[in-house]
């Protein structure tokens, strides 16, 4: 029960938690034991999947409204946060978005958004908690990045560009807060069964004219294991490192990917 509850009385917030891989882990650290504020911009879903943490897993969760494009919309959600369920200890950035074209075919205006979610957000967010999370000696920054982060695909030249950089933020902080009790890792996974990547399937069918089939196959031939990966999977490794024991594990970039990296 001491493992399963681990993370009891910690407040852990998850950026877009309401669906997806966000949703999976607001689940798992729910039921290690911790409050959670899941934040997004779809208002129905987060109080949907706030009410069912509360529920299922009897801790504290509230949903909070937030552009994870715009700067005071995250420092006011993040203030909103502590006044509700105090100090953050845990922090999971996982709030995306993705756009497919050729590079020719990347205007400003997509680039910047881009850039700013998958980014930026991650950035503002992480000011938000750090000094908290150093004066208590303890902390957890786990950024979402993907397998996009450690290689390149064509034609998301910008997604590729911002979870590179995600990865260099997570190195770089790690060693900056390595003394502090302070981890900072990311989770990188392949594709996933996600709302992000059941649109993709149906952008390769419009515009390929291939079956829903054809069109995941052309995705799964990267996966060695030939699946799309759970969005638990990934929960439950940002789970693991939200544990004591994970405390020597920082500045890491984990693919879950099926062997699609190695």
């Amino acid at each position: 029960m001491q493992q399963e509850l681990s993370l009891s009385g910690r407040h852990a917030v998850v950026t877009g938690g309401a669906k997806g891989i966000g949703k999976a882990i607001s689940n798992e650290l729910a039921r290690l034991g911790a409050n959670v504020t899941i934040m997004g911009r779809d208002s129905a879903a987060l109080e949907t999947q706030a009410e069912k943490l509360r529920n299922e897993y009897q801790v504290e969760a509230r949903a909070i409204v937030a552009d994870m494009s715009q700067a005071e919309s995250i420092r006011a959600a993040f203030e909103t946060a502590v006044k509700q369920l105090g100090g953050v200890s845990v922090l999971v950035n996982n709030a995306g978005i993705a756009h497919a074209a050729p590079m020719l075919r990347t205007d400003l205006a997509k680039w910047n958004e881009l850039i700013a979610v998958d980014l930026t957000a991650p950035f503002l967010c992480t000011q938000q908690v750090l000094k908290t999370m150093i004066s208590a000696g303890y902390g957890r920054i786990i950024n979402v990045s993907s397998t996009a982060g450690l290689t390149g695909y064509p034609y998301v030249t910008a997604y590729c560009a911002a979870k590179h950089g995600l990865i260099g933020l997570t190195r770089a902080l790690a060693i900056e807060v390595a003394k502090s009790g302070v981890t900072v890792n990311a989770v990188c996974p392949g594709y996933s069964d996600t709302d992000i990547v059941a649109k993709t399937v149906t952008n390769i069918v419009a515009k390929t004219e291939r079956t829903p089939e054809q069109a995941l196959n052309e995705l799964l031939v990267h996966n060695p294991q030939g699946r799309l990966i759970a969005p638990e999977e990934v929960a439950c490794a940002v789970g693991w490192l939200c544990q004591t024991a994970a405390q020597s594990i920082t500045g890491q970039s984990i693919a879950i990917a099926g062997g699609e990296l190695m």
